[in-house]
């Protein structure tokens, strides 16, 4: 039997480069148009307040960060996080995760891709870097927008808490920024879920809204104090556990949990995707 060789100049690790890999995904539809939502409502939130006026918590069971939005820039960035971290943020990353492999199919393009030949453990890492990449900038973007339009509008000082007392000036963007840190290391479980639904399907809506509707159960789940102590093992019981981070005394416990759980479901979710597109027959 002969042995089979590779071509002259053939290279695994310089197929589909990350610069391309990128460049395609920046220059689709859905992308600009998640990058246009996301900066355009910090600028709706704006004209909420102008319209409807200071939020003041009259009527409210608890005090939240909305009800100190227009105290600061810093306050109107962390009440963005508030109001998006839920459901809105889910978004991106579902789509970044979930569209990347699955719209290759559906447009008959991985198979030639693999023919190319891109190895296929190659081909799911450029494709999970880069929608890694574009999840964590769509986080980023938020807050960083908000900050700017929020001083503008607000102007700048200490992150007053709801609770009583406030976060000094100078402190704001490194809470800030680790807040974003969280909250993308806690949505790599819907990253991972997408991820692993894109290589099973040539439907990429089927893998975004499959990784939305299994977010929102889990959000459902956690609101089930039935379950007690079980909850603590749903993602979902921790995403707002950044909160943590706006504290006068920085407090690690919750976020240490909830990254735990989450790294550790994306984990093997991201492991099965790998181990079945390895054995999957690509037909489209």
């Amino acid at each position: 039997m002969s042995t089979l060789t590779a071509a002259p100049g053939y290279r695994p690790r310089r197929t589909l480069p990350l610069r391309v890999e990128a460049m395609r995904q920046w220059r689709r539809r859905r992308t600009l148009v998640m990058v246009a939502v996301l900066a355009a409502l910090p600028f709706i939130l704006i004209a909420a307040f102008a319209i409807g006026g200071t939020p003041d918590g009259r009527g409210n069971e608890r005090v939240t960060l909305i009800d100190t939005a227009t105290a600061s820039g810093a306050n109107f960035a962390a009440t963005c996080l508030f109001v998006s971290a839920g459901f809105l943020l889910v978004v991106p990353v579902a789509l970044f995760c979930g569209d990347t492999v699955a719209s290759e199919a559906s447009w008959s393009s991985l198979r030639y891709l693999l023919a190319a030949p891109v190895p296929r453990a190659r081909l799911l890492a450029s494709k999970l870097t880069v929608a890694l990449g574009f999840s964590l900038a769509a986080m980023v973007l938020l807050p960083v927008v908000a900050l700017a339009a929020g001083t503008v509008a607000y102007g700048w000082g200490p992150l007053k808490l709801p609770t009583g007392g406030a976060l000094a000036a100078g402190d704001t963007v490194p809470r800030l920024a680790l807040a974003v840190a969280f909250i993308f290391i806690s949505q790599l479980v819907t990253a991972a879920l997408a991820f692993w639904l894109s290589t099973k399907t040539d439907a990429p809506l089927g893998a975004v809204g499959g990784a939305v509707g299994l977010t929102i159960v889990g959000n459902v789940l956690d609101a089930v104090t039935a379950l007690g102590s079980w909850r603590e093992f749903l993602p979902a019981h921790w995403q707002f556990a950044w909160a943590d981070a706006l504290q006068p005394q920085l407090e690690w416990g919750g976020m240490v949990k909830g990254a735990a759980i989450s790294v550790t479901y994306a984990l093997v979710l991201f492991a099965l995707a790998f181990r079945g597109f390895a054995r999957k027959d690509i037909v489209s």
